[in-house]
């Protein structure tokens, strides 16, 4: 009988929690303001990593600083990560912004929109 979830799936969600964790409570930083991680992309042989973030209430500067103080501070994040998580190579972490979030905010906005005209029901 095959496994319901891959383990790099399974892996991905607990690193999804703790990167969480350190990003509240572990890096000190002032530069980085409020991240949210979305989403983590593990390659199959848990080498790697994408880390989707999203920074609240910051503009387009404000983003890509953001995603450059998280890369710079890699080597941290991936020492919290060995601590606690009991994985025999952390994988290297390369954080990129996600942007579903406004995607579905511009979409949400289009059919709100007043100026379109009514649906014609047969």
């Amino acid at each position: 009988m095959a496994r319901e979830f891959k383990r790099s799936s399974r892996v991905a969600s607990q690193m999804q929690k703790e990167l969480a964790i350190i990003m509240q409570q572990g890096i000190k930083d002032p530069r980085i303001g409020f991240i949210t991680v979305n989403e983590v992309e593990l390659s199959k042989d848990l080498s790697s990593a994408k880390v989707y973030v999203t920074v609240l209430g910051s503009d387009e500067q404000g983003r890509i600083k953001n995603l450059s103080y998280l890369n710079d501070a890699v080597p941290y994040i991936r020492l919290e990560i060995g601590k606690r998580m009991r994985l025999r190579c952390v994988p290297y972490l390369k954080f990129v912004y996600d942007q579903s979030f406004e995607n579905g905010m511009r979409v949400t906005e289009l059919l709100m929109d007043d100026d379109q005209p009514p649906v014609a029901e047969d």
